[in-house]
């Protein structure tokens, strides 16, 4: 069906995919060879290949349920950030991928992580605040699929391979990196330099499934928000939210929105299997 599939980022959006990937991965039975992931999107690519995406978005529920606030000055103490998502998606990570879950993932097709090298003429501490701008005003202003203000910076894109990956730890702290947006994502660290989300090149990552379309395979692009256009190229679907996806990005006060997303990815999940196959027929 699908030769490679990209998943965007988008944080607590991108349950949305892991909904719609629950749904339509058994009625398509989709098993490419190939999965790009940046940001929370490497993140719903990982948990949903395990089949768990019922189980982690259960635990994000209860984890926002608690009465936590997104900034809490306490947290800078015992966690390191006051702002606690940082803590809790870390965790999250760590308590579903093990070293057993990694060799799993293995077993399956290949994944790609993307991550943002800084512009090599830039301080960190230039780079990250005016990368991250320049994504924002761009967003607003044009709202492209594929932004480009990030490699006009200087920003440059890097994948890692998972299969390349040596325990459960060197996969979390991938994951933490690629979802690297300061201040609310520390910034991480991946072979000895620094790494940011890879949304600060392009939070919807086909560059790894250029090639694979070059050679005439059918790639899927899943998205995790509304865009009013798509561009249009030979053999790649691309699939968004039916509506606004209803969670912000690092909010973990709103439970209800977490369900609601995973939710309203079931649903969109079926649908898209539903007119996929009524198409083939």
């Amino acid at each position: 069906m699908f030769d490679a599939i990209a998943f965007a980022g988008g944080g607590n959006r991108c349950y949305w995919q892991g909904g719609f990937w629950e749904a339509a991965s058994p009625l398509l039975s989709l098993k490419p060879s190939l999965i790009a992931g940046v940001s929370a999107g490497a993140w719903s690519a990982c948990y949903s290949l395990l089949g768990l995406g019922q189980r982690v978005n259960a635990m994000v529920v209860e984890g926002c349920s608690q009465g936590r606030r997104n900034f809490e000055w306490r947290a800078w103490r015992s966690e390191g950030s006051p702002w606690p998502v940082a803590f809790m998606y870390r965790s999250l990570i760590e308590a579903i991928i093990d070293d057993a879950a990694l060799e799993r993932l293995k077993r399956g097709p290949d994944v790609l992580i993307g991550l943002a090298r800084k512009p090599r003429r830039l301080p960190l501490a230039l780079a990250v605040p005016l990368g991250i701008a320049t994504y924002q005003i761009e967003k607003k202003w044009r709202s492209p699929v594929h932004p480009r203000g990030g490699r006009a910076l200087g920003f440059s894109p890097e994948f890692l391979h998972m299969q390349d990956l040596s325990s459960a730890a060197e996969l979390s702290a991938a994951l933490m990196a690629s979802a690297s947006v300061p201040p609310f994502m520390p910034i991480g660290r991946v072979g000895g330099m620094a790494a940011l989300d890879g949304g600060l090149v392009d939070n919807v990552p086909i560059e790894p499934l250029l090639p694979v379309e070059a050679e005439g395979g059918r790639t899927l692009v899943i998205l995790s928000r509304l865009y009013r256009t798509f561009p249009q190229v030979e053999g790649r679907t691309y699939i968004q939210p039916s509506g606004p996806v209803p969670v912000g990005q690092f909010d973990i006060t709103n439970p209800a929105g977490i369900r609601g997303a995973y939710e309203m990815g079931l649903r969109d999940g079926e649908a898209f299997a539903k007119r996929v196959r009524a198409h083939r027929a």
